[in-house]
């Protein structure tokens, strides 16, 4: 065997005359030889049985790939080691594949079932690296494949696994697009996940797949902000630009009503105690100067984002930091943005690459916000070691922060920057100068003067001619003064040979001849001279010249402009010749002349506007700072616009998370209880006051769950630990805390406002109410117990609830004398009963539906709930998928909509708000209803077009006096129409749809599933299809056409024995497929 002499010699021994050269050190892969044996040693360890040789070639093949050289024909020899049982060859491999797999796409395919039994490896790394693997090799065939491994990886119980998951996304949805739906639903699984690994890895998986779906963020919102903190580098960069554009769509613009900012109570907490006192004195005149306008006051969830990210600005991450200080300068008020300056300061003694993406930054908003970095202006003075752009950009930031006070400093530096080597940078550093002139009226006089000096210098002509160009936009502001400074430039028209410099100085001696009668003649004569050898630019120059003199003093240069139209009229350039006809044409009287002949002198002499001098950043604040748009000046490719603030706030409550948790382990529960005085100690007064109100429009009762909840979000696949539980508890309380009396103003308002309208309301009810609200948790908590005996949880009703007015008081005591929603039988005791489940959904005041196990089955064309009566108020809405076409668009599926009043006020003007939809979906509202008076019911119809997805359609249910935010997600099978259609026809369709549009599902039908009529009841009630006749006893076939598109869906049950039921479902729509065939399995296997 040459395997151990190979491996001898790489080690360090000579090598043969006919074989390869290596380096000493093994793992440096050094190879010198050009042999095109040069990796047979390599392919043979490989091949070897020792797990040593194998590591050690993996090792040499990495290092190889690490240092930039071509290790792709090892290939095959690797992948063969895929299933090698040592875990340390096994990683390594892995490496390789991943950056060899998109290359190698034939040889990786065939090892794809190797890959997906990694991705059940014991191994968490392993089991990242076979996905990752899979993901890579681009094949669209194998897509469903990385679908399923997607979705088992995104339930996976280690973090790192689920990460990897998040990062596979992307590369799926880049390979098909159609897979968006399914994608979508993954990343809303991890969306909810609490570790900060998976974080920023899912939300860059949001980015890439469905930006537009923001109501994915809203239930997460909180959690991200407070596990912001803790995300590695990269994914804070892009939370926080997410957070970003979230922020824009949500909360109301700080800026608004600057002078009347309300602070809120507790503004000591979040704030500095100076910037307490600069509010205090501003607050009050403002408030006198408008007293009609409405204050600003801050949404909580707005200032959680600001408070939580402030930290971050020490980060070592440059990224980090710049991310951070375009959060704050999109959505900070403008006397919170100051906190930035002194982080960005900190990064320009950074890598040149990164002070110039900070100095971009800073350049654009120094122009906004001045006064920010007015105590920073040393740290933009320029150094000779900085390269030519970060001088520029320097250069910009300290022309943006010139004013009054500081100009004598500003152009001290730079006069000492015009005596540098670098001609750029002197260009620039004149051009500043002149911007300062500008903008600042008394220092005009001293830089012209200065400028005018630097045209004496000899030796560097680019500065003389810079200056010139300058000094003609400054003389255009007051020509009349300075006659003496154009003849100065005149006489320079024989040394100056920069083309632009000349042009500049005949267009201000044709613009101000009058200053200079006697040497504006000359100088045209020079210029007619030299005409054949001018630059173009020069010459377009001397033909406006000869045109304004021969206008003025035609006596003197009649000749001369003839004689250089004559040679403009020949010239190379065709501007030039067209330039010097229509020159011709309008001064030189004919007797064809037109009538702006007549003119010529107005045309040619009119009074111009001096040149504005801006900044070339003045614009450039529409693009989000920091990316890469901003940095470009251009639109660059996946660029999203930053949202514009929103006139009115959104519905705050969407942010809120559920609260019912019906299976919570004892040490949560204990946690709860020792919680409890807590809460009643610090809020015992407020108690009443919050549950008093607890209509949806000032939910104190939800902000309070919600924020108690917003760092943990749903509950993740495994566990946490109980130290980092009781951590998220802390930070949770102190949440609420800060959430309750931020409101607590604002709803004292509401809360007097709510009890006129709604009539008597007893001391008794407040105090029952405020018991209910403080001891929710427990009932939550206690559910299971508490259900087992619901006689004795009657007999603990306080009294003084039976005893209640007529008046409709939500409280939590309406759970005790509760209707069934439904006909349907009531679950056994040891599951939640469906109506006692619906109370408590309601009290959410969310759209989302509790856990669906736990509910009483509905079937396809049941009644669902659409609005709760406790969250409407006494409206209860029902809706049903009514399997009818829809009159108004046959793509439209129908709903019918229930309606119920429950309370004692007649509900008027019940219609349809308008509706923010996702691309694609719209809906036909039904018509108003006028008036439903109290105990009656109503039913509509209304249209929904689904856009073949099983996306939600959210929109508001509106009265005359409120809005409810409701959402409607269609079941995949009341997506579609029955299709009737022979046997013939059904094979022939079903022949088309093979391959990928044809998906397969082995199950078990029970023995209560295995009657004819009950097979079809369960299929047609779980999918709106028609039943095909079949000859074949056992078979049984669906059709049906998506109501959208018009896709057929052919459906095939064979549950022919011996053996397994095996459905098949043909479509060309592979999600809708997909979707169909779990249904159709879950409801035959129940």
């Amino acid at each position: 065997m040459s395997v151990a002499p190979a491996y001898n010699e790489d080690k360090g021994g000579s090598a043969g005359p006919g074989e390869p050269e290596y380096g000493h050190d093994p793992a440096s892969g050094g190879i010198f030889s050009s042999d095109y044996k040069r990796h047979d040693d390599l392919k043979e360890m490989l091949d070897s049985n020792k797990d040593s040789l194998k590591l050690e070639a993996m090792k040499r093949i990495v290092a190889m790939i690490a240092r930039g050289k071509n290790a792709s024909d090892l290939f095959p020899a690797v992948v063969k080691n895929v299933a090698c049982k040592n875990i340390e060859v096994k990683k390594l491999v892995y490496v390789y594949l991943v950056r060899y797999a998109e290359e190698q796409q034939d040889l990786a395919l065939l090892s794809i079932s190797t890959f997906q039994r990694g991705l059940k490896d014991p191994n968490q790394l392993i089991r990242a690296s076979a996905l990752r693997v899979l993901s890579s090799i681009r094949v669209p065939i194998i897509v469903p494949i990385m679908m399923l491994a997607i979705k088992e990886a995104a339930s996976d119980m280690s973090p790192y696994v689920r990460k990897t998951a998040a990062h596979a996304i992307p590369k799926l949805y880049s390979l098909d697009s159609d897979q968006k739906d399914q994608l979508i639903e993954v990343i809303e699984k991890l969306l909810a996940d609490k570790t900060t690994l998976v974080a920023g890895s899912v939300v860059m998986a949001f980015e890439e797949v469905c930006p537009e779906r923001i109501d994915l963020i809203h239930k997460n919102y909180r959690k991200l902000c407070n596990l912001l903190i803790d995300v590695e580098e990269w994914g804070q960069v892009v939370i926080i630009s997410m957070l970003t554009r979230y922020a824009r769509t949500q909360f109301l613009s700080p800026t608004q009503n600057e002078s009347l900012l309300e602070e809120n109570p507790e503004k000591a907490f979040y704030g500095s105690e100076e910037d307490e006192a600069k509010g205090a004195g501003s607050e009050e005149a403002a408030s006198a100067a408008l007293p009609a306008r409405k204050p600003y006051v801050m949404d909580p969830d707005h200032r959680l984002l600001l408070r939580n990210t402030k930290p971050l600005l020490q980060s070592r991450s440059a990224a980090v930091v710049m991310a951070v200080a375009q959060l704050y300068f999109h959505l900070a008020p403008k006397a919170e943005v100051g906190v930035i300056a002194k982080a960005l300061v900190r990064l320009l003694r950074s890598h040149s690459e990164v002070q110039y993406v900070v100095l971009q930054n800073v350049a654009t908003m120094s122009i906004k916000r001045r006064g920010m970095f007015e105590p920073y202006l040393k740290s933009f003075y320029i150094r000779s070691t900085d390269p030519t752009q970060i001088k520029i950009l320097k250069l910009e930031v300290l022309t943006n922060l010139a004013n009054e006070t500081n100009i004598p400093t500003v152009l001290r530096e730079f006069q000492t920057y015009i005596r540098s080597m670098d001609k750029d940078f002197v260009a620039a550093t004149i051009q500043a100068i002149g911007r300062c002139a500008t903008n600042i009226g008394r220092v005009r006089d001293t830089c012209l003067n200065g400028l005018v000096q630097l045209l004496s210098n000899r030796d560097a002509e680019l500065v003389v001619a810079e200056s010139v160009v300058v000094i003609k936009k400054l003389l255009q502001m007051q020509p009349a003064q300075h006659g003496e400074i154009i003849k100065h430039l005149a006489k320079l028209t024989d040394n100056i040979q920069v083309p632009m410099a000349r042009a500049s100085i005949l267009w201000l001696i044709g613009e101000y001849c009058e200053h200079v009668p006697k040497i504006a003649p000359d100088v045209l004569r020079k210029m007619a001279k030299s005409f054949t050898a001018e630059e173009d630019i020069v010459k377009l120059q001397v033909i406006n010249l000869a045109a304004k003199l021969y206008l003025t003093n035609s006596k003197q240069t009649k000749l001369l402009t003839q004689y250089v139209l004559s040679l403009a009229k020949y010239d190379q350039n065709y501007d030039i010749r067209d330039r010097a006809r229509f020159t011709r044409q309008l001064i030189v009287p004919s007797e064809q002349g037109g009538a702006l002949s007549r003119h010529a002198k107005k045309l040619f002499l009119a009074p111009k506007p001096a040149p504005v001098l801006e900044s070339s950043f003045k614009d450039r604040d529409h693009f989000q700072l920091g990316s890469l748009s901003h940095l470009l000046n251009a639109k660059a490719t996946g660029y999203q616009e930053l949202p514009d603030w929103p006139e009115e706030a959104p519905d705050p409550s969407v942010r809120n998370v559920e609260v019912p948790e019906w299976t919570k382990s004892s040490n949560r529960e204990k946690r709860k209880e020792k919680e409890k005085p807590f809460y009643s100690d610090s809020e015992g007064e407020s108690g009443p006051t919050e549950s008093a109100d607890s209509e949806p429009e000032s939910e104190s009762e939800p902000d309070s769950k919600s924020s108690s909840e917003s760092g943990s979000g749903e509950s993740s696949s495994e566990s946490d630990n109980e130290d980092q539980d009781e951590d998220e508890e802390k930070g949770r309380s102190s949440e609420s805390e800060q959430s309750e009396e931020e409101g607590e103003k604002s709803k004292r308002k509401k809360r007097k406002k709510v009890t006129e309208g709604q009539g008597e309301g007893s001391s008794s009810d407040e105090g029952s109410d405020s018991s209910s609200s403080s001891s929710e948790s427990e009932v939550s908590s206690e559910s299971e117990e508490e259900q087992g005996e619901p006689v004795s949880w009657r007999k603990k009703t306080p009294p003084s609830s039976k005893s209640a007015p007529a008046a409709k008081e939500v409280s939590l005591l309406d759970l005790e004398d509760f209707t069934p929603t439904s006909a349907q039988p009531v679950s056994p005791p040891t599951v939640v009963s469906s109506s006692l489940a619906a109370d408590l959904e309601g009290l959410t005041l969310t759209d989302s539906p509790l856990v669906p196990s736990l509910l009483s089955p509905v079937s396809g064309v049941g009644r669902q709930e659409l609005l709760h009566r406790v969250a409407g108020e006494g409206l209860a809405v029902d809706y049903a998928f009514s399997r009818q076409p829809f009159s108004g668009d046959p793509h439209m599926v129908s709903l019918l909509i229930h309606f119920s009043n429950s309370s004692d006020t007649p509900i008027k003007g019940l219609h349809v708000g308008t509706p923010k939809l996702p691309a694609g979906i719209s809906i036909q509202e039904f018509p108003e209803i006028e008036s439903l008076a109290p105990g009656e019911s109503a039913t509509a119809v209304m249209g929904i077009n689904f856009c073949d997805s099983t996306q939600a359609a959210n929109f508001q249910l509106c009265t005359q006096v409120r809005q409810f935010y409701v959402s409607i997600q269609p079941p995949v099978g009341e997506l579609m129409a029955p299709v009737f259609m022979s046997e013939n026809e059904f094979k022939k369709e079903q022949g088309k749809l093979t391959g990928m549009n044809e998906i397969t599902e082995k199950l078990t039908l029970p023995d209560s599933c295995r009657s004819d009529h009950t097979v079809v009841q369960k299929v047609t009630a779980t999918a709106n299809l028609g039943r095909v006749p079949c000859g074949t006893s056992d078979e049984y076939r669906f059709a049906g056409r998506t109501l959208t598109s018009g896709s057929l869906v052919l459906l095939t049950l064979d549950a022919r024995s011996p053996g397994p039921a095996q459905l098949t479902v043909n479509s060309e729509k592979m999600v809708i497929g997909t979707m169909l065939v779990k249904d159709v399995v879950q409801a035959l296997t129940q």
